[in-house]
């Protein structure tokens, strides 16, 4: 144990957390732009942007019902994130859910640039968005 009452398992545990945080902040502008292109390709839907961190990060959509599902599964817990889903406001902020190691990451920001402007500025379309961040991710989060 060290100081602060974690061992080094619980530390390994949450490593991805860490990782997932500065790579959101490196990223934050390309991020905003493969959401807002992915809204666009959707519309308005009951899905969540996700980032699955198993077996290599990559990312997914989380419908709402699964949401729901697990929110009962573990007596209400989270709770909160549902009604951060339910406030999303996907033309001036962005919304992830990180899943890893049994455990959810809620990624909320509003970049400086708002995303569909961060969408025309960045460029590039969401299959090449979703080739590059996932390529990024796998070399830096582990």
């Amino acid at each position: 144990m060290d100081l602060f009452g974690s061992n080094r398992q619980d530390l390994a545990i949450n490593k991805w957390q860490h990782q997932l945080d500065k790579f959101v902040k490196a990223n934050q502008k390309e991020l905003a732009a493969l959401a807002w292109g992915l809204f666009l390709e959707k519309g308005e839907t009951d899905e969540t942007l996700g980032l699955d961190m198993k077996p290599k990060p990559h990312f997914v959509y989380c419908p709402r019902a699964a949401i729901e599902t697990l929110n009962r599964q573990v007596n209400n817990q989270i709770q909160e994130i549902l009604g951060v889903v339910d406030a999303h406001k996907p033309e001036q902020e962005v919304l992830i859910i990180g899943i890893g190691n049994g455990q959810l990451k809620l990624i909320q920001f509003e970049p400086e640039l708002s995303p569909p402007e961060c969408f025309i500025e960045v460029g590039k379309d969401v299959d090449q968005l979703l080739e590059e961040l996932e390529k990024q991710m796998s070399e830096t989060i582990k």
